[in-house]
């Protein structure tokens, strides 16, 4: 099984582990361990997705788009 998509602080500590994004209806969810032991599942709207690519800008967001085609600074 593949590995999740890891999100990490400044620091390199692991912050939260997302293992899947699924489509449930008009939402995004999604299964995550925070903190290396504390499961949670998030829930995207619709709203939600909008506000945060309103606070991406256009920018950064193309540069997310980037990130698929670059490799880590390791």
């Amino acid at each position: 099984m593949a590995e999740g998509m890891k999100m990490r602080g400044p620091d390199g500590t692991e912050l939260m582990e997302v293992s899947a994004i699924e489509r449930d209806g008009d939402t995004l969810v999604m299964k995550c361990v925070v903190m290396g032991s504390i499961p949670m599942t998030a829930v995207l709207s619709p709203e939600e997705a909008r506000r945060g690519l309103a606070m991406m800008g256009w920018r950064n967001l193309l540069f997310a788009a980037s990130l698929l085609f670059r490799r880590s600074g390791k």
